[in-house]
């Protein structure tokens, strides 16, 4: 992947990372991955790189950078672990991106400025038990009182959902209304009572990464702690996903490049046939279409970020930026383990975590095919 006209400050910015993810996270991962440890120390860290507010003001703990910053950031982190990538992403583009579009000024400097600093960790909440694509299936409530909002319900594969310090939960408060106007957004701390993270899940991939459950039973929420106004919680969060796709789009990227990297190193070093199996062409063939793939998914990526910083709109750019680069390192990932032959289906290399780390990128954030819904969408307001 070349640097496609990156500033000097974009390329040492990129340097940095890759030499903090070598040094402090490469050397861990398979033990965490093993345990599902989450890397407490190494978040911590990132806090005081400034990474945890990648995309937020100086003036507000953050490190006042755009788009294009935070897709670097993500990527390098996710070609050594996907896992400390997605802790990194949702924090910034979920929860306190969300805190920062519907906030007022005095909940971002309340909130902004302790997430953005990473002294705390966020999550976000959308997802239920019964209701994953379709948010209208959402069940949790949040009743008006003389105190304030009583929240009631639960949540499901939230991410850093048990480490969070607070986190940005949508509830309905009016049913007639639905999806559209029906739904708002409130922010939840850590210690509130009747709020608890839940299960801890055992996944596939991205173990490190904490994903739980959230429940809340006669959660009394403060009047002040509503995000935005009353029943705009939908539309906030759908203008949220447009810069969180964009960080799923570089989660996928960074561990694409990492299998392909392994892969290369593994086809100049394996040999068969007396030659190493770089030199057979179904090999070549093979890193040829995952390297044109990967520079056709950064391309994609890249626009919807440079036109994120240029303060435009990018529902449809980011959508595809995210389908294309999912299901891209998907078939990258695939090709990895394919290369590695029966060492790619061991942990002693990491071709095999990579395949099952990448798969959440097609999920996550909009399934590809609510993505295709997304895209058509687009497509077809403007043809009208």
């Amino acid at each position: 992947m070349s640097h496609f006209d990156l500033t000097d400050d974009q390329q040492q910015l990129q340097k940095e990372i890759r030499t903090f993810a070598a040094r402090e996270i490469a050397p861990h991962v398979n033990e965490w991955d093993e345990k599902s440890e989450f890397p407490h120390k190494v978040v911590k860290k990132l806090g005081e790189m400034g990474l945890m507010g990648v995309i937020f003001p100086e003036d507000l703990g953050g490190a006042g950078m755009g788009y294009v910053e935070y897709v670097l950031a993500i990527k390098e982190l996710s070609r050594v672990d996907g896992s400390v990538g997605i802790i990194v992403a949702s924090h910034n583009s979920l929860c306190t991106n969300h805190i920062m579009l519907g906030g007022n000024d005095a909940q971002r400097k309340q909130w902004v400025s302790k997430l953005a600093s990473g002294e705390w960790l966020g999550a976000w909440g959308l997802t239920e038990p019964g209701s994953g694509s379709d948010a209208g299936g959402m069940r949790t409530t949040a009743v008006k009182t003389d105190n304030g909002w009583l929240l009631n319900g639960s949540k499901t594969f939230i991410t850093n959902g048990t480490y969070a310090d607070c986190a940005l939960i949508l509830a309905i408060t009016d049913k007639e209304k639905g999806v559209h106007g029906g739904i708002s957004a409130f922010l939840v701390e850590k210690g509130t009572k009747g709020f608890r993270p839940g299960k801890k899940e055992n996944k596939l991939g991205l173990r490190a990464s904490d994903t739980a459950e959230l429940i809340f039973e006669d959660c009394l929420i403060p009047e002040d702690h509503l995000i935005g106004k009353v029943g705009d919680g939908f539309r906030d969060a759908m203008r949220v996903l447009d810069g969180g796709r964009i960080s799923i789009a570089a989660l996928a990227l960074g561990m694409a490049r990492g299998a392909l990297d392994a892969a290369v190193k593994y086809a100049t070093q394996r040999k068969q046939f007396g030659k190493a199996i770089s030199e057979f062409q179904a090999i070549q063939f093979k890193l040829a279409d995952m390297a044109t793939q990967l520079d056709a998914a950064w391309l994609l990526t890249m626009r919807a970020a440079r036109m994120k910083d240029a303060g435009q709109k990018v529902t449809m750019e980011s959508a595809m930026a995210k389908l294309y680069a999912s299901e891209a390192a998907c078939r990258i990932c695939d090709e990895g383990v394919q290369i590695h032959g029966g060492y790619g289906f061991i942990k002693d290399y990491p071709a095999e975590k990579f395949y099952r780390d990448v798969k959440l990128c097609t999920i996550g954030e909009g399934t590809s095919e609510i993505q295709r819904i997304v895209i058509s969408r687009e497509l077809l307001k403007s043809a009208r």
